[in-house]
């Protein structure tokens, strides 16, 4: 079946145009306002360092609500009495139809990371390659390992894990890392985020690498804000803590309150990588990481990001050089 998509301007409230178009028996709305827009940014800035320029584009100047009608005599019918019931002009474009839930997969292809990782999007093969597949289903979770950030981090870890490493994923998302850093030798990886979607998320993609909560266990929490939550993770009470490596591929605003109470979960020669540093903040984070009592032993960087491995001061074998 194809689709009438319907495109309605807000002269005045949002609300009161959803709560008239529905009254007319539309339903499935979505509601683009750049007020909106800008106020879930305000709310949230300390979760992310910039905002792509094609996204604020897209809600630059708009306020309007869309909805769908089926390409057909019902459906059209139902668009003229829209058109009759409100005062203002009404765009409509007509859409294919299409797998809307599955074509997003058509932009996902194995990724090779390091020298012995590869990403495998679940829904494709592994192939021919000597590398260890990581199995992944991204869903609503960030990490795919296609971002700069993720993909530096899990560089860092590739290069500084150690077999049989306890492992903590700080902001885990789609668990990744936590993933990747037992397919590389780690023997028990934990993990916390601040989306209750995480856990489930990080589960799923977990036991597609045939791993169960024994070896990768994933919490919802904000470890900024909760001490009880840092004194379980740290505690001992998740893997046998304190950690060998954390990780942190957040952005700097969360990474430089987080930087001094690293202590809390790093063995004395553990490592704490961060990623997600934007171009601009790299030194903002790399102060922070001094300022807590750590020493920088590596620096990558590409298409603008930054990510970090660190040691506690003193702790920084002579084998390790800075990059």
């Amino acid at each position: 079946m194809d689709w009438l998509e319907i495109s309605v301007p807000a002269d005045g409230s949002i609300d009161a145009l959803c709560e008239a178009l529905e009254a007319l028996g539309v339903g499935g709305m979505v509601v683009e306002d750049e007020g909106d827009f800008r106020r879930f940014l305000a709310e949230n800035q300390k979760y992310w360092d910039f905002v792509d320029e094609a996204l604020e584009a897209r809600f630059t100047g708009v306020s309007r609500v869309k909805f769908y009608l089926p390409d057909d005599g019902a459906g059209r019918a139902s668009l003229e009495t829209v058109r009759a019931a409100l005062t203002v002009p009404v765009a409509v474009k007509a859409v294919a139809d299409s797998d809307w839930e599955n074509n997003w997969r058509a932009y996902y292809e194995p990724i090779e990371i390091g020298e012995r990782l590869r990403i495998v999007p679940a829904w494709l093969e592994a192939g021919d390659s000597n590398r260890l597949p990581l199995y992944l289903d991204p869903g609503l979770s960030f990490g795919t390992g296609q971002h700069a950030s993720t993909r530096m981090c899990l560089k860092l870890l590739e290069l500084h894990l150690k077999p049989g490493a306890r492992v903590l994923d700080i902001g885990c998302g789609s668990g990744v890392l936590g993933i990747g850093a037992i397919l590389l030798g780690a023997a028990f990886a934990a993990g916390c985020d601040i989306d209750p979607l995480a856990p489930e998320a990080a589960a799923r993609n977990a036991a597609l690498n045939g791993l169960g909560p024994d070896k990768f266990a994933v919490c919802q929490g904000d470890i900024l804000e909760d001490a009880a939550l840092r004194k379980n993770l740290g505690g001992g009470q998740t893997a046998g803590c304190p950690y060998d490596l954390v990780l942190a591929n957040i952005v700097a605003d969360v990474i430089i309150p987080l930087a001094p109470l690293i202590r809390e979960f790093l063995r004395p020669d553990g490592i704490f990588i961060c990623s997600g540093v934007i171009e601009g903040r790299q030194s903002d984070v790399e102060r922070a990481l001094t300022s807590a009592g750590l020493d920088v032993v590596s620096h990558l960087q590409e298409e603008g990001w930054h990510s970090f491995a660190a040691v506690l001061q003193g702790a920084m074998p002579t084998s390790r050089r800075r990059r």
